[in-house]
């Protein structure tokens, strides 16, 4: 039986996670497992700073599923702190085994022990069975969300 860990990425994982970036309908238009500095630098600035966690699922130390949360405080809700979940890929190889769900149930885990009031996430309206898969999780649609690309 394989045997899974949680821990925080580390530099040298980098390409695998954008590898699994880039191996989706979105990610592939948008993502560049070939060209690394880009990401390279990000990784720095997520690395600094506490209230970013970017963390793998990882079988033998090799990096298998991925998801980045971070940790927003704010004046609403009281001053509430939220955890915002982002980037939950799973490699290809690993798809229903119940590491997506494992990672996410991970982050809300993480998100209470830092005394947040919510865990928030988005997902493109395309992401049909992504929708399912969280509202299983428990997370109930509940907004309308904006971008403004730069």
């Amino acid at each position: 039986m394989t045997e899974y860990v949680i821990r925080r990425a580390r530099r040298e994982d980098v390409g695998a996670i954008v590898r699994m970036l880039a191996d989706d309908q979105l990610g592939a238009t948008r993502d560049d497992p070939d060209d690394l500095d880009p990401y390279l630098r990000a990784f720095d600035e997520i690395a600094k700073d506490s209230n970013q966690l970017l963390v793998v699922v990882a079988s033998d130390d090799e990096p298998v599923g991925t998801l980045q949360l971070t940790i927003i405080p704010g004046l609403a809700r009281r001053g509430a702190l939220r955890g915002q979940i982002e980037a939950v890929r799973v490699h290809s190889d690993h798809r229903g085994s119940g590491l997506g769900a494992e990672l996410v149930q991970w982050a809300i885990a993480e998100s209470r022990r830092r005394g947040c009031a919510l865990v928030q996430l988005t997902s493109d309206t395309s992401r049909t069975d992504a929708h399912r898969f969280y509202e299983r999780l428990g997370f109930t649609p509940s907004h309308t969300g904006f971008k403004l690309k730069l």
